[in-house]
């Protein structure tokens, strides 16, 4: 059943709608862009609510780019290790086994 959760960032309130079970959850979510909006606003000597909501969506979307490239690198390791393996595999194992 869909809830509302009340939460505070960057002193606004907004009522998200979420699943029963989710409030921690939205409440962590918050609570995380609310901290990332306070880190920002502590670099800038002076802004509007609406532009240093839009420039931590744009470092959080790079944070997010950056760890799905961090990702696919990682996977496209793993083939590589796994296809190197194989191979080494293949090259040790006698040829008469597989006849």
């Amino acid at each position: 059943m869909t809830r509302i959760i009340d939460v505070e960032i960057y002193g606004q309130r907004y009522a998200i709608a979420g699943d029963d079970g989710d409030d921690a959850y939205i409440r962590r979510l918050a609570n995380f862009v609310d901290d990332q909006m306070k880190n920002l606003a502590e670099g800038m000597k002076t802004t509007t609510p609406s532009k240093l909501a839009v420039l931590t969506a744009i470092n959080l979307a790079h944070r997010l780019f950056e760890a799905e490239k961090k990702r696919a690198q990682g996977e496209a390791d793993v083939e590589r290790r796994m296809a190197t393996l194989m191979e080494s595999i293949d090259e040790q194992m006698p040829t008469s086994l597989f006849r």
